[in-house]
């Protein structure tokens, strides 16, 4: 099966977007393969306000929300998760607008690094960040005039949160869930395991949409999510399938299993495998033929 996937999306760069009542999009101007149009920041509230991913630390970006802010009171600034194109502005607008910043914790990996092994991710990774806030899981909180609820969602990262404004059945998803791409999922720094129980925890709930950090809203979100869910399992049962095959590295496999795939977005693609070979080593499925990494060699356990 195939994702149904909308790339659909007019970023309008430093302009306020109206998305839903009281909640307003800027998107920054680091359009990319791996940020579409751009990192989408939100502006929450109506005579106080939250922002939810200030985004990379880009001038144009910063004056563009400090527009939109039009010098109201900013209570808190949410981060989703520390990857620089998400979090790297936080401590620029936070000195600007004395608003805290609040997140489920600094950036860390989803398990400690092997001998040797290197994150693939750590250039990309806020290391710098520190919320002032830290919004436990599961936990409904107040921050000025809204009431959120934070979900932690590893997966993308160890400390990845969605906040939900549960009263209108909006979810900010950040990197989890984004209609317009699959998120990238690249150990140590993120985890597949881990993004599948996140997925699930996401379909015992019932939001009505979700605005993630990339692209438009996702609609109908327990359908999509549903639909990710089947994708990603078919990507493993692909992963699997090529390693019973005697395909043994990872190059071989995305060469395979990618091939209609945009060649740009095969880096990309090999992070996925290598988080799929990773949760199918955890359940004894597959072996490393020496240490875990992208230039090792697999085969079936």
């Amino acid at each position: 099966m195939s994702l149904d996937l909308n790339q659909e999306f007019d970023p309008r760069h430093g302009w306020p977007v109206p998305v839903e009542e009281g909640i307003v999009r800027v998107t920054a101007p680091n359009a990319g393969p791996m940020t579409f149009h751009g990192t989408n920041s939100y502006l929450v509230g109506q005579d106080r306000l939250l922002v939810v991913d200030p985004g990379p630390d880009d001038d144009a970006h910063l004056r563009a929300l400090l527009s939109a802010i039009d010098g109201r009171p900013v209570d808190a600034i949410l981060v989703t998760h520390t990857h620089l194109d998400h979090s790297a502005l936080a401590t620029r607008l936070s000195q600007t607008t004395s608003a805290p910043l609040a997140a489920q914790g600094p950036h860390r990996t989803a398990r400690p690094l092997l001998d040797g092994e290197v994150n693939l991710l750590d250039a990309a990774s806020d290391l710098a960040f520190t919320p002032d806030i830290v919004v436990p899981e599961g936990a409904t909180i107040r921050l000025g005039e809204t009431v959120l609820r934070g979900l932690h969602t590893p997966g993308h990262t160890g400390n990845h949160m969605a906040f939900a404004l549960e009263e209108t059945g909006i979810l900010f998803s950040g990197d989890h869930v984004m209609a317009w791409a699959t998120s990238v999922v690249a150990p140590p720094d993120g985890s597949m395991s881990d993004y599948m129980r996140s997925l699930d925890r996401l379909l015992e709930r019932s939001d009505r949409r979700y605005l993630p950090g990339h692209g438009g809203p996702v609609e109908n979100p327990a359908a999509f999510v549903r639909g990710l869910r089947a994708h990603r399992r078919m990507r493993e049962s692909a992963v699997l399938e090529k390693v019973r095959a005697g395909l043994s590295t990872v190059p071989e496999m995305v060469a395979a299993i990618y091939h209609t795939t945009d060649r740009r977005l095969h880096g990309a693609a090999g992070l996925s495998v290598l988080a799929h070979l990773e949760s199918l080593i955890e359940r004894d499925l597959v072996q490393p033929e020496g240490p875990f990494g992208l230039t090792s060699r697999y085969r079936p356990a």
